[in-house]
């Protein structure tokens, strides 16, 4: 369906246990720049992008191949889902002056219909922009037919996929090397419906949801952008918060546990895998009795000696984990490039995850990248690239976060992360011609590589040629 729109290097931290609501008390009143200096690791410096009143509560972002950073800004939610009478809000927040800092904001909709949106995804550049709002039960299409950063046209892709206003249902979309729409939701999304409300069947030809024939809890998933050729890629997750893909096509996320078991895991998603929340074949939690039970609970929890289980990658401790990228840039130091950077706003850090090969799949180390040991309302809620290799973090800047609560409605940030003295800028991208769109793949920015390889879809014989010359002469392996 669609609707026209009228309107030391390593910061050691200690875990928090993550109860139903983290919460620090006091009030942050008046405005606008942070209340103390952010942690960060060695090698690298934080500055605020944009602050209240610019935007509030960043529930998720992405950044464009401009360096515009979009934003799901939720301020009606749970408790307090009547705060803004007119809706939620899509922005769109970039510097036009070139400082360093957010300037100018510009609102591509605002509806009920995003009341508390948990995830945006920008396809696409100019006339013909698509942004992908996941808000459930939907997830939305909006269409931006002259390129005029507003929202014209509102298409349904899936409806009837997870509970409202949950923070367990549908997150954010990505788009995937192959041009597949990668996306997942956690237990409560329960199942995925086609924009006509009929149940989806996936291409092994199992209708898709969470009664275990097979799948059970939470999934990540596959589609075309119109949603056919629906694929399951793993399941059984908890509540596994925002999928990343890398220029490899690998997968990649972070999963909640039950609240203070100190569980909270990252994994490498192996197609079709099961990731064991719960016993596969009858559905049972972790306390269940079982033969061959794990002497800790963390792997208790994930039932990581039941058989078939994918074995996790890393356990955090405990936390709310949130949004997840992987660093593909050269600007941050060395020891970061091709890492995974997560924010987990319980604990208040972000944290990158060096992956390296070991055995049959993958370990990984941690470091702390910030850290809000002096700041606890910092929540980060997602991370992203930005053109020039920098990181985005978004924080909803909160007394406290999970258990469906939220104790503050006016402020939220944004920062750039990157070594000391390393200026913002927006290098020049060429994506209407072959040999801009084979240099832009070379790009940190994730929206800048994908719109860079649909642009050279849509002209594969002249892109062939451009591309194995590109592929000839390369240095890095991901182009």
């Amino acid at each position: 369906m669609i609707m026209p729109l009228r309107t030391p290097r390593l910061l050691r931290t200690s875990t928090l246990v993550a109860v139903l609501f983290f919460a620090v008390p006091g009030s942050r009143g008046g405005a606008a720049e942070p209340a103390a200096p952010l942690q960060v690791a060695e090698g690298l410096a934080i500055e605020p992008f944009a602050v209240e009143p610019l935007l509030a509560n960043p529930a998720d972002i992405d950044v464009d191949a401009r360096g515009r950073v979009w934003v799901c800004e939720v301020l009606n939610y749970r408790g307090k889902k009547e705060t803004r009478p007119e809706g939620d809000r899509i922005l769109v927040l970039e510097d036009a002056d070139g400082d360093g800092r957010a300037d100018r904001q510009t609102v591509f909709h605002q509806g009920r219909d995003v009341d508390s949106a948990l995830g945006i995804c920008v396809v696409g550049e100019g006339r013909g922009r698509k942004v992908i709002v996941s808000c459930a039960p939907d997830v939305f299409v909006f269409h931006d037919d002259d390129g005029d950063l507003k929202a014209d046209r509102r298409e349904t892709l899936f409806t009837k996929t997870g509970q409202p206003q949950h923070d367990h249902s549908v997150h954010a979309f990505v788009v995937g090397p192959d041009g597949r729409w990668y996306f997942n939701f956690g237990n409560t999304g329960h199942a995925v419906h086609d924009r006509d409300g009929a149940a989806i069947t996936d291409r092994l030809g199992n209708v898709v949801n969470d009664g275990g024939k097979p799948y059970r809890q939470g999934m990540v998933f596959r589609c075309l952008p119109d949603g056919s050729d629906f694929e399951v890629l793993g399941h059984n997750f908890r509540n596994n918060y925002e999928v990343a893909v890398d220029a490899f096509g690998t997968l990649w996320q972070s999963d909640n546990d039950d609240d203070g078991n100190r569980g909270v895991r990252i994994n490498f998603v192996m197609e079709h895998g099961n990731y064991g929340y719960v016993d596969e074949r009858t559905g049972a939690g972790w306390r269940s009795p079982r033969t061959n039970l794990e002497p800790e609970v963390p792997l208790q929890h994930w039932h990581q000696n039941d058989p078939g289980v994918v074995p996790n990658l890393l356990l955090t401790g405990g936390g709310s984990p949130t949004g997840i990228c992987v660093y593909e840039g050269t600007l941050l130091p060395e020891r970061f490039h091709g890492a995974l950077v997560h924010c987990d706003a319980g604990p208040n850090v972000v944290r990158a995850y060096a992956v390296r090969p070991e055995g049959a799949g993958y370990a990984a180390g941690s470091e702390t990248v910030v850290d809000g040991a002096t700041d606890r309302w910092f929540r980060p809620s997602d991370v992203c690239v930005a053109p020039d290799g920098s990181l985005i973090v978004a924080d909803w800047y909160d007394p406290g976060v999970g258990g469906h609560g939220m104790g503050d409605v006016e402020k939220g940030r944004l920062y750039r992360l990157a070594p000391p003295g390393a200026r913002w800028q927006v290098p020049a991208i060429d994506l209407d011609t072959i040999p801009g769109a084979v240099a832009a793949l070379a790009s940190p920015n994730h929206h800048a590589r994908a719109t860079a390889l649909e642009r050279l879809g849509r002209e594969p014989d002249a892109a062939h040629a451009a591309l194995t010359a590109a592929f000839a002469s390369a240095r890095e392996p991901r182009l």
